[in-house]
């Protein structure tokens, strides 16, 4: 009996997609998006660091953001994501003339904070002609992960 080569199949999964992109950025844009962060934003402390065609990056004091248990506030994690997601969200969408709002946001929180500061990762998942998706990573002064955070925008025209 002639022996038969068995065809094995193998379990490969796809390549990841590459990362979607911002279109370029001016060279001010640090200066751009600390000078228009809006009240809120700037009551909670809040200002970009970084921003590149992959990501941005905000930090926030946890002084003056706490619950009263003396740890980061949730609510404060989502502030400073949604400025991300939103931000990004509003670059992208400039090139079709739209501006974004806020559809979803959610927010897993890993690990409280007391002291310091929180710094946010934001990149995008998924930036469409009507829809973006961001995720945004929130660490401590250590690198600890506190939270991830994700948030759809839709793009729509104001008239």
């Amino acid at each position: 009996m002639a022996s038969q080569s068995a065809s094995h199949s193998t379990n490969s999964y796809p390549a990841p997609a590459p990362q979607p992109l911002l279109p370029e950025l001016p060279a001010d844009i640090l200066e751009q998006l600390n000078s228009q962060l809006g009240s809120l934003n700037e009551s909670m402390g809040i200002h970009f660091v970084a921003a590149d065609r992959e990501k941005l990056v905000a930090q926030m004091p946890v002084e003056g953001n706490t619950q009263p248990y003396g740890i980061l506030h949730g609510g404060a994690s989502g502030v400073i994501a949604e400025t991300i997601g939103s931000i990004g969200s509003a670059i992208h969408s400039s090139q079709f003339g739209t501006l974004p709002v806020g559809l979803e946001l959610s927010c897993a929180h890993h690990k409280s904070v007391s002291s310091g500061n929180v710094t946010a990762t934001g990149r995008p998942i998924s930036l469409g002609k009507t829809m973006t998706c961001w995720e945004i990573v929130l660490t401590d002064d250590d690198g600890n992960r506190t939270c991830t955070a994700r948030l759809t925008c839709y793009l729509r025209t104001f008239n």
